[in-house]
C-alpha cells in the first residue's frame, strides 16, 4: 500500500467508499443522499487530498488543511475514510501518520479533529495512539443510525 496525491481520476474509485460510509450513518455527518458531484465537491475541497492505494485499487482517502482561516490557520485538521474491505490492515494508521507528518512539515503548530463520533472506537483509539487527546465532547451532537444521539469528540495534539 502507498499513499499518493489524489487525482480527479480517483473519484470513481473513491465514490463507492464515500457512499458506503455515509449510508451507514455511524461516523460522518455527511448527507447520505448527496449526489456524486456534491460529495466530490466537499471531499476534495481541503488544501491537500491523498489516497491510499494498493495494486491500483483505492483503499481510502484523507483530506487536510487549516482548521480555520486567519488567526486560526496555524492549527491543521483532516478527514479520513477507509473502505470496509480495507479496514484492519493499517490503512487508517498510515493515512493518520501521513497527515500528522504533512502538517508538521508545513509548520502547523497543532492538529484538531472537530467531530470524532464517540462510538467510533477504532478511530478514537487510533487517534489516541497517534498522540491526540479528547479535549471535549459535544453531547448528543450526532444522530447515529444504531445508537441514536451520541457525542462528538474534539481531539487535539500539538505538533
Amino acid at each position: 500500500m502507498h499513499i499518493r496525491d489524489y487525482d480527479d481520476a480517483d473519484w470513481d474509485s473513491f465514490w463507492p467508499i464515500f457512499r458506503e460510509i455515509t449510508a451507514a450513518q455511524e461516523t460522518y455527518p455527511y448527507d447520505p443522499n448527496w449526489t456524486s458531484e456534491q460529495a466530490k465537491d466537499v471531499w476534495t475541497s481541503p488544501d491537500h487530498v491523498v489516497v491510499a492505494e494498493e495494486d491500483g485499487a483505492v483503499l481510502g482517502s484523507a483530506g487536510m488543511g487549516a482548521n480555520r482561516p486567519g488567526p486560526g490557520a496555524h492549527v491543521a485538521t483532516a478527514s479520513f475514510m477507509v473502505g470496509s474491505a480495507a479496514r484492519g490492515r493499517g490503512v487508517g494508521r498510515a493515512l493518520g501518520e501521513y497527515v500528522v507528518g504533512w502538517a508538521r512539515e508545513l509548520g502547523y503548530a497543532a492538529m484538531q479533529f472537530n467531530a470524532v463520533v464517540e462510538t467510533n472506537d477504532a478511530a478514537v483509539h487510533l487517534w489516541q495512539d497517534l498522540g491526540f487527546e479528547i479535549i471535549g465532547t459535544v453531547p448528543e451532537a450526532y444522530e447515529h443510525a444504531r445508537h441514536g444521539r451520541v457525542g462528538l469528540h474534539v481531539m487535539y495534539r500539538r505538533l
